[in-house]
C-alpha cells in the first residue's frame, strides 16, 4: 500500500513516475480551459500537471505520447441499476470502460433485493479487481414499491445506522418523492442519518414541480436524475438541485431536458450531470456509453468543455467524490481518457486507476470474472406451475367481464385502458384482437409464494408468452402471454435453470437467456450478450410484439413509481393512489 509519504514525494519528482503522458492538449475542467500539457502519475494518482514532466521520469517509466489527442478526466455515471444491464459487473466494465466510463454512481438495490446487503460484500471484492469505480449508496430502503412488493432483503433504517457512518457508503440512493411525501418512517430515519453523517441524499422525483417539489427538497436531497420535461429539470436547478440528465437504452431524456441550457440561462450548466440509469450490451457496443451523451449534448448545441464538464466535474461535485475524481489534477485518481477531439470527442486510450485499458482504440487489459460462490447462484425458489395457475378465475361461469389492463405508453409511461374480455369456463380469457395479454407477477426468493394475476395490452402480442426473473425492483418472476401453457412453460423454463429470460411458443423455448448469477446478471461477455439480446427481441416480435425491447418493458412492469400503474406480486398497483386495484371491474353474465 503506498504511503502518504511516498505520494508526497512523488509530487516533489523525488520517486520516478510510473506512466507520463506527453504532448497532450489537457481539458482542464476546472477552469474550462484547453492547453498543452503533460501529466504524470504514480501508483494510480497523478502527481504532475504541467507544460514539462522531465523531472518525474526515471528508467522504468511508461511514455504515452498524446500529440493530436485531448486529455480528458474519466467519465462519471452519476446513476446507474448496473444490475439492469444484464452483466456481471467484471463484464459490464468491460463493456463501459473503454468507452471512457471510469466510475458510476450506483445502490447495487438489484443485487440487495436477492442477496441482502451483506451479500454485497462478494461484488464489493469483485469491483476492487476492476479499473472501474463504483460509488455505492445504500437504498434508502427497500422494497421501493407501494404498496410493498416482496424480497429477500429489506433495507430499514437500523442497516442505514451500520452502513452510512462507513467509508464505502456515499450516500444516500434513489430516495423516491412518495417515501418522503407519506413520511415513511424508516425513510425519514435514514435522511436524517444521512445529514448527520454529512453524506448526499440521492433523489427521484420524475413530474414534480410547484409545492410538490418544495416539500420533497425539504427531505434535504441533493441530487435527481428524473425529469420529464426541461421545465422541469430548470425548476430543479433553480431550486438547487442537482440534476441529473438520464439517457438510457429506452429512456431517452437529454433532447428535451438539454433545452433547460440551451434555451435557458448558461449557469444552469454547473448544476447538470450524466446517467444512463439502465443500459443494455447491445445499445452500448453500437452508439457508446457516457461518452455517447458527451457527443449528443455537443450535437444539441452545448460547448464541447461544457459537455465535458457535465461528464466528470459537475457529477464529481454533485457526489461530493471530487476530491477524487472528475478532473485532471494531481493528487485525484489517474483516471484519464485521449480523445481525438472535443467536438466529435472518440475515446482512443483509456487509463483508469493509472493503469492501461484501451489504447488506441484496441483493449490491452484482460476481464476475467471471479469464481462465483454458491450464495450467487440463481435460484427462483418456486415449485413448478401448471398452466391453470395463469389463468384469471372469477366467480361466473361464462359472460363477459370489464377490466382495467395496464396499458404501456411508452416504457416509463403505464395508463389505465379499460376493455371488455370474455369469460370462458370461469376464467377471464385475453384477447389479442383487442391487443390485450395476462401477466403474472410471482415471488421467487421462497418467502411467501405470491402469484398475482392482471392484464397488459399495448403490447400487440397475439400468441406465446415471454418471462423474465431480471425485474427491477424486486426481480420476482414476470410472466405475459395470451396462452396460459406457454405462460407455464416459460416459467417453468426460468424455474429449471434459476434464472434468466425466455420467449415460448406453441410449445416450444425459442430464445433462453440464462441469468445464473443471482438470477439477474451473466458473466456471458458483452458481445455474446448483446446477441442473445437481439436473438430474444425478435423471438417476441414473431410473438406480434411492437415495442421496441419487450423484454425490457416486461422486466419494467412491477416498478410502482412508473406512472401511473404496475403489477407486483402483491396485486395491481395504481401508483396515484399507493394502492391495489381489482383489475376486474364489471361481470356481466
Amino acid at each position: 500500500m503506498t504511503t502518504l509519504n511516498q505520494y508526497l514525494d512523488a509530487g516533489a519528482a523525488k520517486l520516478p513516475a510510473d506512466l507520463v503522458i506527453e504532448h497532450g492538449t489537457l481539458a482542464n475542467v476546472d477552469t474550462g480551459e484547453f492547453y498543452p500539457a503533460d501529466v504524470a502519475v504514480y501508483q494510480q494518482r497523478i502527481v504532475a500537471v504541467d507544460d514539462d514532466v522531465s523531472a518525474y521520469v526515471g528508467p522504468q517509466t511508461r511514455h504515452i505520447d498524446a500529440t493530436g489527442k485531448t486529455l480528458v478526466p474519466g467519465l462519471i455515471d452519476g446513476h446507474i441499476h448496473v444490475e439492469c444491464s444484464k452483466l456481471s459487473m467484471t463484464r459490464f466494465a468491460q463493456l463501459a470502460v473503454p468507452h471512457g466510463t471510469t466510475s458510476i454512481v450506483s445502490g447495487l438495490d438489484e443485487y440487495i433485493s436477492v442477496i441482502g446487503v451483506q451479500g454485497l460484500d462478494e461484488i464489493f471484492a469483485e469491483i476492487k479487481n476492476l479499473p472501474l469505480k463504483v460509488f455505492w449508496g445504500l437504498p434508502y430502503k427497500t422494497p421501493y414499491t407501494i404498496p410493498k412488493s416482496t424480497i429477500a432483503y429489506n433495507v430499514t433504517a437500523a442497516d442505514h445506522e451500520h452502513y452510512l457512518p462507513q467509508e464505502n457508503c456515499y450516500g444516500v440512493w434513489e430516495t423516491v418523492k412518495e417515501a418522503v411525501a407519506t413520511q415513511d418512517p424508516d425513510t425519514l430515519k435514514a435522511l436524517e442519518l444521512a445529514k448527520r453523517y454529512h453524506k448526499p441524499i440521492f433523489g427521484c422525483s420524475p413530474m414534480t414541480q410547484g409545492r410538490d417539489l418544495n416539500a420533497f427538497l425539504m427531505s434535504g436531497v441533493h441530487i435527481d436524475h428524473e425529469s420529464y420535461s426541461h421545465q422541469e429539470f430548470l425548476e430543479k436547478a433553480r431550486k438547487g438541485l442537482r440534476v441529473v440528465i438520464r439517457e438510457s437504452s429506452v429512456t431517452k431524456f437529454l433532447a428535451e431536458n438539454i433545452r433547460a441550457l440551451t434555451e435557458g440561462p448558461a449557469g444552469v450548466a454547473r448544476h447538470i450531470s450524466f446517467c444512463t440509469d439502465d443500459v443494455n450490451a447491445r445499445d452500448v457496443l453500437a452508439h457508446g456509453h457516457l461518452d455517447h451523451m458527451v457527443r449528443l449534448a455537443i450535437q444539441a448545441g452545448v460547448a464541447p468543455m461544457t459537455a465535458i464538464q457535465m461528464a466528470s466535474l459537475n457529477g464529481a461535485e454533485a457526489y461530493h467524490v471530487d476530491d477524487t475524481v472528475g478532473s485532471i489534477a494531481p493528487g485525484k485518481d489517474a483516471d484519464i481518457l485521449l480523445v481525438d477531439h472535443p467536438g466529435t470527442f472518440n475515446v482512443e486510450t483509456v487509463i483508469s486507476r493509472g493503469q492501461l485499458v484501451t489504447e488506441n482504440g484496441q483493449p490491452v487489459r484482460t476481464f476475467t470474472p471471479p469464481k462465483r460462490s454458491a450464495a450467487l447462484q440463481g435460484q427462483l425458489k418456486h415449485a413448478l406451475l401448471t398452466p391453470a395457475e395463469f389463468d384469471y378465475p372469477v366467480a361466473a361461469t361464462t359472460g363477459t367481464a370489464r377490466v382495467r389492463t395496464i396499458h404501456s405508453v411508452g416504457p416509463f409511461v403505464r395508463k389505465a385502458k379499460d376493455v371488455t374480455l370474455q369469460i370462458r369456463d370461469g376464467r377471464v380469457q385475453p384477447d389479442a384482437a383487442q391487443d390485450v395479454a395476462a401477466v403474472s407477477v410471482i415471488e421467487r426468493h421462497g418467502v411467501n409464494q405470491n402469484h398475482a394475476r392482471g392484464f397488459i395490452s399495448g403490447w400487440s402480442i397475439i400468441h406465446g408468452a415471454i418471462a423474465t426473473s431480471a425485474a427491477p425492483d424486486d426481480n420476482n418472476l414476470v410472466v405475459a402471454g395470451i396462452d396460459s401453457a406457454d405462460m407455464a412453460l416459460a416459467a417453468n423454463t426460468l424455474i429449471d435453470c434459476g434464472g434468466g429470460q425466455v420467449v415460448v411458443d406453441h410449445g416450444q423455448v425459442v430464445a433462453l437467456l440464462k441469468l445464473p448469477i443471482a438470477g439477474i446478471t451473466t458473466d456471458l461477455t458483452p458481445k455474446d450478450l448483446a446477441a442473445k439480446e437481439i436473438e430474444l427481441k425478435h423471438a417476441a416480435e414473431q410473438l406480434g410484439s411492437t415495442l421496441p425491447d419487450p423484454l425490457f418493458y416486461l422486466s419494467f412492469l412491477p416498478i410502482t413509481a412508473i406512472p401511473d400503474l404496475a403489477i407486483t406480486d402483491g396485486g395491481n398497483v395504481d401508483y396515484t393512489q399507493l394502492t391495489y386495484f381489482d383489475p376486474i371491474l364489471k361481470i356481466s353474465e
